[in-house]
């Protein structure tokens, strides 16, 4: 008996004399996405709530803007415009054009090869003096003017037939995509006031209210995803040893009734000066830093939640 007693009583003061364990805790976070919208409007529909699971695509609210419908029909008609230049200086003129231009040239061809027949008579007439030379002069510049005018005709027909020059045809081209640019532009503007949701995960927090104004990149909805969560811990550097990245360790959620999950280390950085752990005992000589340390489950945990404890002895 007394053996024993001294035993247990060793026992303990070997017991009392161990370092109390070290604890850490930390708390779950997960992957968040603040989807807002890229204009300014006005929300008209709310679609989800939250705790609602979503997929990419999912609508998430719907906007009003008749500003950018506006905005999409002076767009399209100048694309309207611009097209229609663009194709009338691609096919040049029109065939009846063309015909008329070769009328008015003929008519102006038969006219300077009348002109011309009547000036060598008055010329000849002139040389035997049975006209004034005045009448003479007019007959030559009668003749000269209808000749031109014949040469000018011949230059429009040749202008028809040819059509639009390429400089006119290329300027006309980049004036139609230009406005193209524009009313994509604007479609763009007006498929952003249907918002869908860029990721998968659940709605966390929902900010928009049917009526109220969104600015542009505001944030209106909060989407979590739980299939990316990872733990937080807060650890001075001298403790950090046990923490080194790739290493793994295990952890117990309160939350989850105590459920044991295994993490591994994945980034550790030095958090800003003002978390810095002041030195307590004396002799020692240097300032104890903040690290953060992040470690993920190597598997899923069902039922983790961000913001849950995570308890580390």
């Amino acid at each position: 008996m007394a053996g024993a007693a001294l035993a247990a009583l060793g026992y303990g003061f070997w017991r009392a004399a161990q370092p109390a364990p070290v604890s850490f805790q930390g708390q779950m976070e997960a992957r968040e996405t603040d989807v807002a919208p890229k204009i300014t409007a006005r929300i008209a529909e709310v679609l989800v709530r939250e705790g609602d699971k979503v997929q990419p695509g999912t609508p998430l609210l719907r906007l009003d803007s008749p500003e950018v419908a506006a905005k999409l029909a002076q767009a399209t008609a100048a694309q309207q415009a611009a097209q229609a230049v663009a194709s009338k200086a691609a096919h040049g003129a029109r065939p009846q054009e063309i015909e008329m231009a070769r009328l008015n040239w003929q008519r102006a061809q038969a006219a300077a090869e009348l002109a011309e027949k009547s000036f060598r008579r008055v010329e000849g007439l002139a040389r035997d003096g049975l006209v004034a030379a005045q009448k003479r002069d007019e007959a030559e510049a009668n003749h000269k003017a209808a000749r031109d005018q014949a040469l000018a005709a011949r230059a429009q027909y040749d202008l028809a037939r040819a059509g639009a020059r390429e400089e006119d045809k290329t300027a006309a081209a980049a004036q139609a995509r230009q406005v193209a640019g524009v009313v994509a532009e604007v479609q763009a503007a007006q498929a952003e006031t249907s918002l869908p949701s860029p990721v998968a995960g659940e709605v966390a927090k929902v900010l928009a209210r049917p009526g109220e104004l969104s600015p542009q990149g505001v944030a209106v909805v909060t989407v979590v995803d739980l299939q990316d969560q990872w733990v937080v811990l807060n650890l001075r550097e001298d403790q950090l040893a046990r923490f080194a990245i790739g290493s793994e360790f295990e952890a117990t959620l309160p939350a989850l009734a105590g459920r044991t999950v295994r993490f591994k280390v994945y980034m550790s950085s030095v958090l800003p000066d003002f978390a810095t752990w002041r030195a307590t005992r004396a002799g020692q000589g240097f300032d104890v830093r903040t690290f953060e340390v992040r470690a993920r489950p190597l598997a899923p945990v069902d039922g983790a939640r961000p913001g849950m404890s995570v308890l580390v002895n």
